[in-house]
């Protein structure tokens, strides 16, 4: 029989309503964009597929949560069993930039005693005029929190692979240091139907940086 996967990662997308969420996944997963996107109520749910390396697929299950918060309760239940999440902001809104550190502490608080891996995301990056936080900003931020730091646009679909990549091999690296690993009543993280035992010292995964200008 095919192996399908090897790993499940689960990767959850936390924000503000009207960041773009919805709009990333759609991109990532279906490979589309639309201007007129309906508000998420509570949780949606995408999946695709990466080569992480030569015979390493990775199922990744993406959940797409209401930045509302009236959805607040229903939500926080899907954290602890994620390990990734996307931590999105508008960068044409600063007060969704604001709001990054209020979502990264409040699901941080929630899956103690456990960590999870974030990216942090600057969206709607072909709105160049109307942008409000700057790089210099995202960036510190970022560099505060100790996790990367990705421009995307879903409209021109830049960026938006790769900050799902990056993720997801800083994920896979954890794992090959042993640093995360699969647990019984945990979804976070799931082997297939075979798996390929993880040393630490394994050959490092390089990845090209694939800056795409927007031209829309």
């Amino acid at each position: 029989m095919d192996i399908l996967w090897q790993y499940q990662f689960r990767i959850i997308l936390l924000g503000d309503s009207t960041v773009g969420k919805s709009s990333l996944l759609k991109r990532f997963t279906d490979g589309i964009y639309s201007d007129v996107a309906d508000p998420t109520v509570g949780v949606d749910f995408y999946a695709r597929s990466l080569d992480i390396e030569p015979g390493i697929k990775i199922k990744l299950q993406l959940w797409d949560t209401a930045g509302q918060e009236r959805f607040r309760s229903i939500t926080t239940s899907y954290y602890r069993n994620s390990v990734g999440g996307l931590l999105v902001f508008d960068l044409t809104n600063h007060k969704t930039f604001d709001h990054v550190r209020e979502w990264h502490k409040e699901v941080s608080e929630h899956i103690l005693p456990h960590n999870m891996v974030y990216i942090l995301i600057g969206h709607k990056s072909d709105l160049n005029k109307d942008r409000k936080v700057t790089q210099d900003e995202a960036e510190q931020l970022a560099a505060e929190m100790g996790i990367r730091y990705v421009e995307t646009s879903a409209k021109c679909n830049s960026n938006v692979d790769r900050a799902f990549q990056l993720l997801s091999r800083d994920i896979y690296e954890l794992m090959k240091m042993g640093q995360i690993t699969t647990r019984d009543g945990w979804d976070g993280v799931k082997s297939g139907l075979t798996t390929r035992v993880l040393y630490p010292g394994d050959e490092d995964i390089e990845v090209e940086p694939r800056e795409k200008s927007c031209n829309c």
